[in-house]
């Protein structure tokens, strides 16, 4: 198939080369694209040098998948125009994803729904949505879902290298420079990831709410999220409370956990995965899980995930997979 990714210099992209590689994607012809601040950059992929293009009229003719991480501006403008030159887009922003004309996928909970693409565009999820629906859906397969409630611990890389370098500069005592935090990062937790609006909650808490809902097809789902950002490079972790419409078991939960896609389970408590075991890895983990001392229909789990993999770029290359008829997993 002939590929093209749009950000391929951003820390997503270049991630996603990495995964297109490592899952042996059937790449024909490869294009990558960034800004013009990054035209001219050459990068190594499968023993061959490319030359990083901007973006231009007629560069998606004949691509048969278009994979974007440049940021909803970018979105916005170049994925309409992609879709009209015949590509499939597939994208890592939040520009598309409540549209009602565009699918909002996981493969391992909707992959179906990548075949109903009127404007030829599918959206990527956020990454801790990802992770959060990958765990939620067994269980509400298993005994229904009614609330959830979850904290999210968001590694620095979710805000790409510029939340990186932002805090390896804190820890080395560089100095002050640009960061996209709104408070020392360093040896501190910000509950802040994005814009608070009128009522209080920050623009990834509304991502939260919004987007297990379309993925799960549940419009109604409650979701209460408290999104945090601390001073890890790789992986989101997440405190979840799971609310069931019956009973289930501890024994249950794990069972049904253990036999979902994409999934790996500490049934131990003392095994329970960190954002360090998940970094580097595709699957979501999950231990901690525990029914409520008090509630019997509350299951806690702790969720984690690398947030660079299969938060945004693993995931996205699922959806090519998907559509190359190709394997999920």
């Amino acid at each position: 198939m002939n590929v093209a990714i749009l950000g391929a210099t951003g820390a997503v992209g270049r991630t996603m080369l990495q995964v297109l590689a490592e899952r042996e994607f059937p790449v024909e012809r490869l294009t990558l694209l960034a800004s013009e601040r990054s035209a001219g950059t050459k990068l190594q992929w499968q023993g061959r040098e490319y030359t990083v293009e901007v973006p231009r009229p007629g560069v998606f003719e004949g691509v048969d998948i278009a994979i974007f991480s440049a940021g909803g501006a970018r979105s916005l403008e170049w994925a309409p125009r992609a879709a009209e030159e015949g590509a499939i887009v597939v994208d890592n922003s939040s520009a598309w994803r409540m549209d009602p004309e565009v699918p909002l996928v996981v493969p391992e909970v909707n992959a179906a729904a990548a075949d109903d693409r009127p404007k030829g565009i599918i959206a990527n999820p956020n990454c801790s949505t990802i992770q959060v629906v990958v765990a939620l859906n067994p269980i509400h397969q298993a005994a229904g879902v009614r609330r959830v409630v979850l904290t999210t611990f968001q590694s620095v890389s979710g805000a790409g290298e510029k939340g990186i370098e932002a805090l390896r500069r804190e820890i080395s005592g560089g100095g002050e420079g640009p960061t996209p935090f709104t408070r020392p990062i360093a040896a501190n937790a910000v509950p802040q990831i994005g814009p608070f609006d009128e009522n209080g909650w920050s623009e990834e808490e509304r991502k939260m709410i919004n987007e297990p809902r379309k993925i799960m097809g549940l419009p109604e789902l409650v979701v209460a999220p408290t999104c945090v950002r601390v001073p890890v490079e790789v992986s989101h972790s997440v405190e979840m409370m799971v609310e069931t419409e019956r009973e289930l078991s501890r024994e249950e939960a794990v069972e049904v956990l253990s036999s979902a896609p994409g999934l790996v389970v500490a049934p131990a408590a003392e095994d329970f995965p960190t954002p360090r075991d998940a970094a580097g890895r595709d699957e979501v983990f999950v231990g901690r899980i525990r029914t409520d001392p008090h509630l019997p229909r509350v299951l806690h789990l702790w969720v984690v995930s690398d947030n660079l993999r299969k938060g945004a770029a693993t995931n996205a290359i699922q959806i090519a997979e998907t559509l190359a008829g190709s394997r999920i997993g």
